[in-house]
């Protein structure tokens, strides 16, 4: 299995020094992707009256993945840069085909796009668009990106895109660029059998994914697709997953065709870079 860092997106701060600092021991120490969550908006949970829950709200940081990769992208040699999520369908097509491609020119080829509905409905309508149709948006909006990613003109007509010979300039190294994606609602399985690379699930055990993976398999075989293609990244927090847990946890995904693991450190209680660093490192040594 690949190893895998979550970025630690509301803890690290805003200084560019540690930044990169953290960064490059992440690809010091042998991991080979870094994982980053996003959100444009956050929330003020105060400011709405109808039981709306947050998981984050405006006092949590994210920064903005592409501008972020773009940044670490000369800062490292071999380390891939995953989105997990990105929120597509709360973002423009064009320029998330755009964006993308950048990152993949600058790191020569080492972005993994996760992709999502996302859950925030105020966020969405924040920046504009309507929540109620983000399940038929992404869809269009994956066959939008693939084919503005693989050819210098497209023409396209859809119901939420219209594209009359228009294409990027310069092309992403990688044609297409892997598209994963996130959630485990039925929909969304059926979803990625038709249309995407990977799955990133969150923060379920084996036994809860056992069930959903039965499920995706069917849906990939109903495709004409071959499940060893097809690849899967859990997750590991320190925070809800102590090291007793870890060989079951590794050996369950492992069973179900897990090829990546990635692990959070966030939410711990650490104040500090370094103690980020520190984990890493002790985790990659467990696994060694």
């Amino acid at each position: 299995m690949k190893l895998g860092a979550v970025f630690p997106q509301t803890e690290i701060g805003t200084d560019p020094v540690a930044i990169r600092d953290y960064v490059q021991a992440v690809e010091d120490l042998g991991y080979d992707y870094l994982l980053t969550y996003e959100h444009i908006l956050g929330a003020d949970p105060a400011a709405y009256a109808d039981g709306r829950r947050f998981t984050y709200t405006y006092r949590d940081t994210f920064h903005e993945p592409f501008v972020l990769f773009g940044y670490l992208a000369a800062l490292t040699r071999r380390l891939e840069f995953v989105t997990g999520i990105l929120i597509l369908p709360q973002r423009n097509t064009a320029l998330v085909a755009k964006q993308a491609a950048e990152v993949d020119i600058l790191t020569g080829g080492r972005l993994r796009l996760g992709v999502g509905v996302g859950w925030n409905q105020a966020e969405m309508e924040g920046v504009g668009y309507d929540f109620n149709t983000r399940g038929r948006r992404i869809e269009e909006q994956i066959v939008v990106l693939r084919e503005l990613w693989t050819k210098p003109l497209v023409t396209f007509t859809g119901r939420y895109h219209t594209i009359r010979s228009l294409g990027i300039n310069p092309l992403p190294v990688q044609r297409p660029i892997p598209l994963w994606f996130g959630g485990s609602a039925g929909p969304v399985l059926r979803r990625m059998a038709r249309l995407g690379d990977g799955w990133i699930p969150s923060g379920l055990t084996p036994e809860q994914g056992r069930p959903l993976v039965e499920q995706l398999h069917r849906h990939l075989a109903e495709e004409g697709r071959d499940p060893a293609t097809f690849g899967i990244d859990v997750r590991i927090s320190l925070a809800q997953q102590p090291r007793s847990t870890w060989d079951d946890y590794l050996t369950g995904w492992q069973t179900l065709g897990a090829t990546h693991v990635c692990l959070n450190t966030m939410k711990v209680g650490f104040s500090t870079v370094k103690q980020h660093i520190e984990a890493l490192r002790q985790f990659k040594a467990e696994m060694s």
